[in-house]
């Protein structure tokens, strides 16, 4: 059939190429002379962005499905864990904290324990262990449990760099991705909103029936060959730049935190990730609000005098995302699609979603491409609406009295569907059918974690005849206390369990 979607060219290389690459590859890889070849062109002397280091609990699944071992995973990119992200000083500034942490409360589903809890800030204290293991600095499961288990959800702090290699020697070697090292010059159309091919250095030509956009904030074919506008969240989001810098340990022996740490500061916030051989640690913020010298004396405050010597890198971005996602037969992933600020590594995540989708919706033919992408874009423009709201949700309750943060709790910068959304929770909180897409993101437990955790309490008097389940809510409570015990004397520290389990798994 001519029309056949026969080639998939990925153009960019990176995180968002090579893991694209390994989820279409791994579910169309087949000896049939008539599967999907999968090729990815990448200029070799472009450097990544590479902070994206933090992923979300789907990369579990990512990693399983395209046939890599964990331990692989944690042996070549210096992974470590990440059961969840740590917010200091976002409420009041005074070394306040909380956690939202990746394993869901206690009953969940059964009960909400938020109008139960003695206190509504200490929500995830309560009714979930997981506070407790990452205080402690303590491993998701123990050595008797196998790769990709345990009690405890979590996801992977990660070497970026390193990780896009190993997706890289693994397409090559295992799923039989074609790669070829050049500069993309130029792109031939056949029409307004079709690709024939891309030209490369040295007069060569890449055609293919669909074309994967990975070439980051560029966004070469969707952005700049098929005129796809760019749609800014920065009425929203005000963070537009990033110092980032790689932190050495003080000692090899020392703690790794198995959570990201997100600080905040007078305009913006930083993070801080612990990998097995160094920390990488930076800077967000709004260039309105601080400058890039403020923002580099804020990071080596927080660092202190080891890293003087160290110079950041400065990376600028814009929030916000494409208006459409698919157009023709050109599919934007990764940062060509969008970007907002690493808050909750939904960077990464995105680039699996989007790619699981082409990998299971993928026409036999391209007479069927014009639907698929029609669907994709709905889903796709729902998700980043949703982002936008959850990030959002992050800042708009913050006590603090600096102009950045009171900037966030101005009405004209909150989406109307999240103060919707606020409006019905303010009397009985986010629940499981707020949240019954099959194609959301983050779960009711996600916003209730962050909601509660900045002293958003709902009014749950009003409707008090609905909350009578206090014998059940206390049984759960007590329950949850017994394994947050059993849990801190079992679980190893974080850095002996990943040298033990690796030492014992080679």
């Amino acid at each position: 059939m001519s029309n056949a979607i026969r080639t998939l060219a990925i153009v960019g290389g990176g995180t968002a190429g090579w893991l694209s690459a390994a989820v279409i590859a791994a579910q169309h890889k087949s000896d049939h002379p008539d599967a999907l070849k999968v090729v990815l062109v990448e200029a070799s002397d472009i450097p990544t962005v590479g902070v994206g280091e933090g992923t979300w609990p789907t990369m579990k699944n990512t990693i399983r499905k395209i046939g890599l071992k964990e331990s692989e995973l944690f042996s070549k990119c210096h992974a470590a864990f990440k059961q969840g992200g740590k917010f200091v000083d976002w409420v009041h500034g005074n070394g306040d904290f909380y956690y939202h942490p990746f394993t869901v409360p206690l009953g969940y589903g059964r009960i909400d324990l938020a109008p139960y809890v003695s206190d509504i800030e200490n929500f995830a204290v309560e009714s979930n262990f997981q506070h407790h293991v990452c205080e402690a600095g303590l491993a998701p499961r123990s050595l008797g449990e196998a790769e990709y288990s345990g009690q405890c959800n979590y996801a992977y702090h990660l070497d970026a760099g390193e990780f896009a290699e190993l997706l890289k020697n693994f397409c090559k070697e295992t799923l039989g991705v074609e790669h070829i090292i050049g500069t993309v010059e130029g792109v031939k159309k056949r029409d307004s909103d079709t690709i024939e091919s891309v030209l490369l250095d040295q007069g060569r030509e890449l055609k293919a029936d669909l074309f994967v956009d990975c070439t980051g904030f560029r966004s070469l074919l969707l952005g700049d060959q098929l005129g796809v506008p760019f749609v800014s969240a920065d009425q929203y989001l005000f963070n537009d730049s990033a110092l980032a810098l790689h932190m050495p340990y003080t000692e090899e022996k020392d703690d790794i935190a198995s959570h990201t740490i997100a600080t905040g500061q007078n305009a913006g916030w930083l993070w801080d990730i612990g990998l097995t051989h160094r920390r990488g640690v930076g800077h967000v913020y709004s260039s309105e609000y601080l400058s890039d010298d403020e923002a580099a004396n804020n990071l080596k405050t927080y660092l202190g005098p080891e890293a003087n010597d160290i110079e950041p890198r400065k990376i600028s971005f814009k929030s916000g995302h494409r208006q459409q996602f698919w157009k023709g037969n050109c599919v934007a992933i990764g940062m060509s699609a969008g970007f907002v600020e690493p808050l909750e590594a939904t960077a990464i995540m995105l680039v699996e979603i989007s790619a699981r989708y082409v990998a299971e919706n993928l026409p036999p033919d391209n007479k069927l491409m014009r639907i698929t992408a029609k669907r994709f874009n709905e889903q796709m423009n729902y998700r980043w609406g949703r982002i936008i709201d959850f990030l959002k949700l992050h800042y708009m309750l913050t006590k603090r009295p600096e102009p950045y943060w009171q900037a966030h709790t101005e009405e004209a910068s909150i989406p109307e569907s999240l103060k919707e959304d606020l409006e019905i929770w303010s009397h009985r909180g986010p629940i499981n059918s707020d949240f019954d897409s099959a194609i959301e993101l983050f779960p009711a437990a996600s916003y209730q974690y962050v909601m509660y955790g900045m002293g958003f309490k709902p009014d749950f008097n009003r409707q008090a005849y609905l909350y009578q389940q206090e014998k059940q809510a206390e049984r759960i409570i007590q329950q949850n206390q017994k394994i947050t015990e059993q849990m801190l004397r079992t679980l190893p520290p974080h850095r002996q369990y990943i040298q033990q389990w690796l030492s014992s798994s080679h």
